[in-house]
């Protein structure tokens, strides 16, 4: 292996390089990986990104729904290069702070819904899973109830894809289906269906014991399982379960969290009112590495003031780089007024063209989203909510086709998932429908359904 990976990069052939020395991870096939689709971005700006080739590609996810202020945002780059000439590390387990982080965690916690009390901090959302964790069987240690240990999430999500969850016994993690409206194969209508699907967790409470029962834990929509957005019949049923069980409801915001889904927060689009949050990808608009984990009075209070030592941290959690990065996030967002432009002009927009353009098409079975993300269902007959025989191909397919047309689009499955940067005009979201639409013709094509 040594002696090839030398030639290689003598040629600076980072293609070769990569096959032979990374192994592809994202919950990907390494095997299956090729030379020929491998892409290297050498440049990005604004809306675009080009490769090494010198192609360019209006970027329709944000590399992974994290550049919510685009590529090369001056504010991001001016607000990292002068913490460089700053203290490069603030340990906050030396009983220190800094300013960056000081000013990050006022400003966050005026953006984030009424209830939320303190933050703590990580280096990703992956290590604010972990971090949730902790607190939730902290919380109830603290409140004299030790038993209420189990997290309680859905299948088709990331928790308990590559956190501490794989580790966890099965008595400790569990997970009900997901409030996949076009998935589900029965007589109910969707409204009937949200609420069906949310008394699951009732069903798994009742059998597991509400006494063992600490938290649910889920995304307000499934970002990771396709843009999935749930029934508006799901969340207040969820809520009242919840509540009466005495269970706390976790949001992970990662990917709708900071304007992508047209509000602040899923939860405040969804109108949950949620004792934890989990924060990643857009509080540094994705140029940073951070995540964090904000707490309702509720849990703050108990954590802070019955505590004792919380054995969980990270070395560099509260960067000050990283809350430099993420405090210019969120002026240019809130100061700047780019989330007011998102909420009452682009994501309506956005939205509205998509399902101009994609509305009875004999392949696109659901189109769901709101503000700057969005899914389009691919399906052989749309009517009858059906599936392809061999799911994910006309998906895979039809990424491939966006990118031959210069657009970078994620498939999960069948469904196209979209989330273009906030800061995409009228002209960027035009290109998109447009390049888009001729993806998913040419799909419909090759699969003669059109």
């Amino acid at each position: 292996m040594n002696h090839f990976v030398g030639p290689a990069l003598a040629k600076q052939d980072h293609r070769a390089i990569h096959l032979a020395r990374h192994v592809r991870s994202a919950f990907q096939d390494h095997a299956l990986l090729r030379p020929e689709q491998l892409r290297v971005f050498a440049r990005a700006e604004g809306m675009y990104v080009w490769d090494a080739d010198a192609t360019r590609f209006l970027d329709g996810v944000c590399g992974q729904s994290c550049a919510t202020l685009g590529h090369g945002h001056p504010a991001l780059v001016h607000a990292a290069t002068s913490q460089l000439d700053a203290p490069g590390h603030s340990s906050q387990f030396l009983q220190a702070t800094h300013a960056p982080l000081s000013e990050l965690g006022t400003k966050l916690l005026k953006l984030l819904p009424p209830g939320m009390q303190r933050v703590l901090y990580a280096n990703s959302g992956a290590e604010a899973n972990d971090l949730l964790c902790s607190s939730v069987r902290h919380f109830w240690e603290l409140a004299g109830k030790p038993d209420k240990r189990i997290i309680i999430s859905h299948r088709r999500s990331r928790h308990g894809a590559g956190h501490a969850f794989d580790d966890l016994s099965l008595d400790q993690v569990c997970h009900i289906a997901p409030p996949y409206w076009f998935g589900y194969d029965g007589f109910l209508t969707e409204y009937e269906f949200g609420l069906a699907a949310a008394r699951e967790l009732e069903l798994k409470l009742l059998k597991l014991g509400p006494q063992r029962v600490g938290a649910f834990l889920a995304e307000p929509f499934q970002g990771n399982g396709g843009v999935i957005y749930p029934p508006y019949s799901y969340w207040p049923e969820i809520q009242r379960i919840c509540e009466q069980y005495d269970i706390l409801l976790c949001m992970d915001e990662a990917v709708s969290g900071f304007g992508r889904c047209g509000r602040w927060f899923g939860s405040d689009h969804f109108g949950i009112r949620p004792d934890a949050m989990i924060l990643d990808q857009g509080l540094t608009s994705g140029y940073v590495p951070m995540g964090a984990l904000a707490v309702s009075e509720r849990m703050a209070d108990t954590l802070a003031s019955l505590g004792g030592p919380f054995a969980h941290g990270f070395t560099d959690q509260g960067h000050p780089l990283a809350a430099a990065v993420a405090l210019a996030t969120l002026r240019v967002l809130d100061d700047d007024g780019l989330m007011k432009t998102v909420e009452h002009d682009t994501g309506l927009y956005f939205q509205y063209c998509l399902r101009e353009r994609f509305d009875g098409h004999p392949m696109v079975g659901q189109i769901q989203g709101s503000g700057m993300v969005a899914a389009l269902q691919l399906s052989p007959a749309p009517e009858g909510r059906a599936s392809f025989d061999e799911v994910g191909l006309a998906g895979h397919y039809c990424s491939l086709r966006a990118q031959q047309h210069g657009l970078l689009v994620s498939a999960v499955g069948d469904r196209l998932a979209l989330a273009p940067a906030l800061i995409a005009r009228h002209a960027h979201l035009d290109e998109l429908i447009d390049k888009l639409g001729r993806a998913v013709d040419e799909t419909a094509q090759a699969l003669a359904l059109m």
